[in-house]
């Protein structure tokens, strides 16, 4: 049995735990695509924000793509609603059911970062669109990514991170997603048992495995918050551990964000450390969990 080194959820107080892993698992200077002062303010902050990766032809097309997606039905597991509307939230496994996003995760421009900051081979764990639609947009609570994959879905280590292609302009009033730098060096182990299939309740709004008020505080004090903010085609890297949240989009403009995280092959999931079941598939890859450069992903229908 693997020790759990980042225990949550298992005591009537939070605490803070040092973080034991690397946040970049290679060596600095490796990797074309970015330069060594930004794996020098990834690894100090958390996060990477990387303005006009894709062209503007390039975001019509991705764009299209999360429209589409956007009409699904509000019935559908994989589609997620805003609580108490039909207004669509997130759309999950998205990889799977677009051959335009089936072929992007493995761009050269997103998956050689994802390799040299995690060293190895990675695939798929969870991807997504998040939609914040004009005026009816509702906020992604402060959490910590690996504080749930580790709890609910068995991520052993720190060694996982998320990309968000902005697929809309992300300002600083439509609900960015904000960020606080330099969170990531420090796991707060969170407060509450973990109920049967919480997943069902957490992605319209999330109450367990969210940070305490005490504890955030200390944290922004501490690190300050930060909202990157910039153009469509733009990508924000950041980091699993790293506490984010976006607030209610109230503006005129909508936002959305296209998720793919990327998990390290050597990484891969275990058994729950909450010892609940584990969620399912479309929100953390179990079955299938093939490196994106082998090409064997391919569209599949919904499970």
């Amino acid at each position: 049995m693997l020790t759990d080194m980042y225990r949550s959820r298992n005591s009537s107080q939070p605490s803070i735990i040092d973080r034991v892993d690397p946040v970049i698992w290679s060596k600095h200077g490796h990797c074309p695509m970015i330069s060594v002062e930004d794996e020098t303010f990834y690894e100090e902050n958390g996060f990477l924000f990387l303005k006009n990766v894709f062209s503007d032809a390039e975001v019509a097309q991705l764009r299209r793509e999360a429209n589409h997606m956007q009409n699904s039905s509000p019935t559908d597991d994989e589609v997620i609603s805003e609580p108490g509307s039909d207004e669509i939230r997130s759309v999950f496994r998205v990889h799977d059911k677009s051959d335009v996003f089936s072929r992007l995760i493995s761009d050269e421009r997103l998956v050689a970062i994802a390799e040299h900051f995690l060293d190895d081979d990675v695939y798929i764990h969870q991807s997504r669109v998040n939609f914040k639609p004009a005026f009816k947009g509702k906020e992604f609570f402060w959490h910590s990514d690996f504080e749930t994959w580790h709890t609910e879905d068995g991520m052993p280590r720190m060694r996982a991170l998320s990309m968000s292609i902005t697929l809309t302009d992300n300002s600083a009033y439509n609900g960015p997603l904000m960020l606080i730098p330099g969170s990531h060096q420090k796991f707060i182990s969170c407060v509450g048992e973990t109920p049967d299939q919480n997943y069902k309740n957490s992605l319209k709004a999330q109450q367990i495995g969210t940070p305490d008020q005490g504890n955030l505080t200390e944290m922004v004090e501490e690190f300050g918050i930060t909202a990157p903010v910039g153009p469509d085609g733009s990508v924000l890297i950041f980091e699993c551990n790293t506490l984010h949240g976006s607030s209610n989009n109230i503006t005129p403009f909508p936002r959305s964000n296209l998720f793919f995280v990327y998990n390290a092959v050597s990484n891969k999931l275990v058994a729950p450390f909450s010892g609940k079941n584990p969620r399912p598939n479309f929100l953390a890859t179990r079955k299938d969990a093939v490196p994106v450069r082998t090409g064997h992903y391919k569209i599949q229908a919904a499970e």
